[in-house]
């Protein structure tokens, strides 16, 4: 995995700060997850998604993940 590709998923996910997603995670076993929830913030090695709940302004809870996660198909997100 070269660090160029991981800059360019966080530079895609900057560019989407604040936008809704739906997050797909494989937690293995044939276990998947999916969610949606809005890119809140982003760092050097993670980035993190605010889940929502039935209300639009109740945040349920955040989940963090790591830039190698999406290029290793653990999570993928999709814009909505």
């Amino acid at each position: 995995m070269k660090q160029t590709d991981i800059n360019r998923v966080r530079n895609v996910l900057v560019k989407h700060m604040g936008s809704k997603v739906r997050v797909k995670t494989n937690r293995g076993r044939h276990r998947i997850d999916i969610r949606e929830g809005i890119i809140s913030e982003t760092y050097p090695s993670i980035f993190v998604i605010q889940l929502q709940g039935d209300n639009p302004h109740e945040v349920v809870k955040n989940l963090s993940f790591s830039y190698t996660d999406i290029l290793t198909k653990d999570v993928q997100l999709s814009l909505i």
